[in-house]
Parts: C-alpha cells; sequence; structure tokens
C-alpha cells in the first residue's frame, strides 16, 4: 500500500523535519501496512505558515469559485472510492462492504452537501441600518480520530473550504493512509497551495502543538472527552475558538407500545456497527420491567448473528480496554448474555459481539464509554425513571426512542438531554447538525449549522436616510 514519506504543505509532498516514524498495522492480521512520518511541532509550524499566507486569497474567492473546488474534491473521491475504502478496511480493519457504503459513501455525500452550501449560504443580510457578514474564523486546526477516518476528515475540512477558512489536518496515527489519500484528493481538485495542508503525528505532539499554536485561530477536534478538555484548555488560554465532538453513552429508549422486536433489533445492529466505535452508538437500551425478559432473548439472539462476521477493533490497546470492561461488568454484578472477555480469534484484534443484562445504570459499563461491540440492557420503570435512567451520565451526544407512533417517541425525545434522537428508526440525516449536551461537546458539525462553526460575524452600521 502506498504512502508519501513526507507531509503535504502548501501544495506540494515535502520532507518531514524529523526521522520519527509512525507504523501503521492491520488490525485484521496484525501485518505491516504501511508506514508515514510522525510529525514534530515544526512540521506543524510550516504547515500553520502555509495556511496563514494562503488564508487572504482563499477568502477572498467567491462562495461560486469554493463551491466548484468542493465539486470537484467529491468528483475525485468518487473516482477512487474504491482504492480508499480499501485503504480504510486495511488501517482499520471494517469489512469491506461497510467501508464501501458508510466509510466512503458519507463522506462523498458530505463533501456534495458543502459543496452545494457554499454556493448557497447567505454570507451577508440587512437588519435595519446594519449589514451583517459572516466572514471566514481563519486558520482551522483539525485534529480526526480513526474510527470514521474520511467521513471525520470531510465533515471539518469541506465546512471550513466552504466557509473560506485554510486548514492544518492533523488525523488519528492508526488510520493516516486514508488521509493522504485526501490530500492528494485536494491537489488533483485544483485546491490553491496552502489552503489545505496535512501533517501526519502523535496527538500529543503534532496534536497538542496545532492546538497551541499562535497562528490557528479555531481548534475542531473529535475524540475522548479527557483529550478533549486538554485541547479545550489550550485553546481557551490563548482566546482562541474550539469545536469538540466527543465521547457519548447514547440511551436507546423502547417504550412500551413500540414494535419490541424491531427496536431490539436495529439497537443491537446499532451498537455491533464499526464494531462499536462509534461516539453516537446506542450502548444502553433501556426496555420496560414487564418486555425485559423477552428484550433478552431478542438481543442474545441478534448478537449471535453477528458471531465473528463484525471486524476487530482499531488496535491491540483497544481490544484490551474492551476486554477490561467486560471484566468490569463480570466484577460488578452485570449478567453476560451473549460474547464475553475472550477473543474469537487467534490474530487480529477481535471482541466478541458482548450483551450484558440486569445492568444497573450505576454501573461503570453504564456510565463510561466502552467504544467496542458492548450493549448493556437496562430496565425501569415506568417514563420518568427511563427519562432519569437515559439522562443520568455525563454525556449527550444522541440516541433513540421508539414508540407505537412518532408524536409519542418525539415528546420522549425532547425531554432527552441529547443532541441528536432517531424516532422509530429515522435514518442518519448529513444534512441535520450533529454534536453534544454536556461533557460530549461543544458546537455541531454537519449542514448549515455545522458551516457556521466556521464563520464569525461583523456588523457595519450606516447612517439611517
Amino acid at each position: 500500500m502506498k504512502a508519501h514519506d513526507g507531509m503535504y504543505i502548501d501544495g506540494a509532498w515535502r520532507p518531514a523535519a524529523g526521522p520519527d516514524v509512525i507504523v501503521v498495522v492491520n488490525p485484521l492480521d496484525e501485518q505491516v501496512v504501511g508506514q508515514v512520518p510522525a510529525g514534530t511541532a515544526d512540521d506543524v509550524d510550516a504547515a500553520v505558515r502555509a495556511a496563514r499566507a494562503a488564508f487572504p486569497s482563499w477568502a477572498a474567492t467567491s462562495p461560486a469559485e469554493r463551491a466548484a473546488r468542493l465539486r470537484a474534491l467529491r468528483d475525485v473521491l468518487v473516482a477512487r472510492k474504491d482504492e480508499i475504502a480499501e485503504t480504510v478496511t486495511a488501517e482499520l480493519g471494517a469489512p469491506l462492504p461497510f467501508s464501501q457504503s458508510v466509510h466512503v459513501g458519507m463522506p462523498i455525500l458530505v463533501a456534495g452537501s458543502y459543496a452545494e452550501l457554499a454556493a448557497t449560504h447567505v454570507f451577508e443580510e440587512r437588519i435595519g441600518n446594519s449589514v451583517v457578514h459572516q466572514e471566514p474564523i481563519g486558520v482551522v486546526g483539525a485534529i480526526t480520530p480513526w474510527n470514521y477516518p474520511l467521513h471525520q476528515i470531510v465533515a471539518k475540512v469541506a465546512p471550513a473550504l466552504a466557509a473560506g477558512c485554510t486548514v492544518v489536518l492533523k488525523p488519528a496515527e492508526d488510520t493516516p493512509l486514508t488521509a493522504q489519500i485526501f490530500a492528494e484528493a485536494v491537489h488533483e481538485a485544483g485546491v490553491p497551495a496552502g489552503v489545505f495542508n496535512l501533517v501526519t503525528g502523535r496527538g500529543p505532539v503534532a496534536g497538542q502543538a496545532l492546538a497551541a499554536h499562535e497562528g490557528v485561530d479555531l481548534v475542531s477536534f473529535t475524540g475522548s472527552t479527557a483529550v478533549g478538555r486538554q485541547i479545550g484548555a489550550t485553546a481557551g488560554a490563548a482566546v482562541k475558538k474550539v469545536a469538540l465532538e466527543l465521547g457519548g453513552k447514547s440511551a436507546n429508549v423502547i417504550l412500551p407500545s413500540a414494535d419490541l422486536a424491531r427496536a431490539v433489533n436495529v439497537g443491537v445492529a446499532n451498537v455491533m456497527s464499526n464494531s462499536g466505535q462509534t461516539c453516537s452508538a446506542w450502548t444502553r437500551m433501556l426496555v420496560h420491567r414487564e418486555q425485559y425478559e423477552e428484550a433478552l432473548e431478542l438481543a442474545a439472539a441478534a448478537a449471535a448473528k453477528y458471531g465473528d462476521r463484525i471486524g476487530p477493533v482499531v488496535n491491540a490497546r483497544q481490544q484490551e480496554r474492551v476486554r477490561s470492561y467486560i471484566h468490569k461488568g463480570i466484577e460488578e454484578g452485570a449478567r453476560l448474555i451473549a460474547g464475553g472477555p475472550g477473543s474469537p480469534r487467534e490474530r487480529g484484534f477481535f471482541v466478541r459481539p458482548t450483551v450484558f443484562a440486569d445492568v444497573a445504570p450505576e454501573m461503570t459499563i453504564a456510565q463510561e464509554e466502552i467504544f467496542g461491540p458492548v450493549l448493556c440492557v437496562l430496565r425501569y420503570e415506568d417514563e420518568e425513571d427511563a427519562l432519569r435512567i437515559a439522562n443520568g451520565t455525563v454525556y449527550g451526544l444522541a440516541g433513540a426512542v421508539w414508540a407505537g407512533d412518532d408524536a409519542e417517541a418525539a415528546a420522549f425525545a425532547r425531554r432527552l438531554e441529547t443532541g441528536q434522537v432517531d424516532i422509530n428508526g429515522g435514518r442518519f440525516n448529513p444534512l441535520a447538525p450533529f454534536g453534544g449536551y454536556k461533557q460530549s461537546g461543544v458546537g455541531r458539525e454537519l449542514g448549515a449549522h455545522g458551516l457556521a462553526e466556521y464563520l464569525q460575524t461583523k456588523s457595519l452600521q450606516f447612517q439611517e436616510r
């Protein structure tokens, strides 16, 4: 698998400042698939300087021109979709059909949506005797995770470019090869030199240098709440804007009037998708006490169908983390009804699809983000009890509500302290804002709300005549 041995800075691949490298390992068979340079603060500084220099001219381009570049970028991603899917599968371990449909299909939709928004967004409006302009915020430091390698990049870079910002991207060290293909696509799409820059590297070195750099106006980070706190503190000290998309412990609330079998089956599928490595996964299933035993039977049967068909988790450290949570659940008295801490294969970073019953709301596995294929099934007494349990974590990213009709489900969903709720299996909408309440983050991604994160407002007051 081809990899660049330099950084993409100011429109060209340049040698890294230091000799250190990051080795990329396939989680499926533990074989090395490539290596990339491990960037330093010097690499970050060069990239930020390039972005700073390119900003005035890119900010001055017309929305129509920015839309044209984004359309071209989308077209390159479409043309290279098979190669990108194979790369995601090699470095993340996702099954190839899932990489094709979700890991590549979704970012292509998002890139297209920002091409349209760049062309149609109203960047100025008249309010009384004022004209209010929406202007690009400046240089964006984008720090992305490994769980959706291309989607997370596109969800930051596309709106930033649409707004007229320039970008320095620091992708996750586990999935840098996808980021390199994205940089090639940006180049092929004719985006001017310096508008987009890529520095591969480790979070504590390159990520920290990017978040702290005085030439960066906005830091957009997706990842753990713990790292998000550090980045927020760094950015706050410099009085720069942050957008943080952090962890989740989302509740899947099944009300008594719901189609129980459908709700449980879709709920299990949601948690097992991407091997549970989804911040918005519905990892807590809440079921009324009178339907609890039936739901457990359905959940165990649904999980058993996955067997070892789901891919591995991303690396050995993540595998050990997920297993330790499974052990913790058993220690705290939860009952295993599917899966467990053992691995289904001798090689690869696999975790068995796992379902816990008899989970109390205060248990560790019901409070902390596991980021693996582990589902907790909790019982509730009535709607108020369900609401208390659903809202009873520090997180508030996503969730689901199932009921006999949409109105009943929506009424309950309005009371959830969370940024996004799927009603009776409503599908993901790439134009709707995505982001969290509480410790799940600050700001929103996707659609017009995602574009707004990269804009700042200026008011011009005129004499009234």
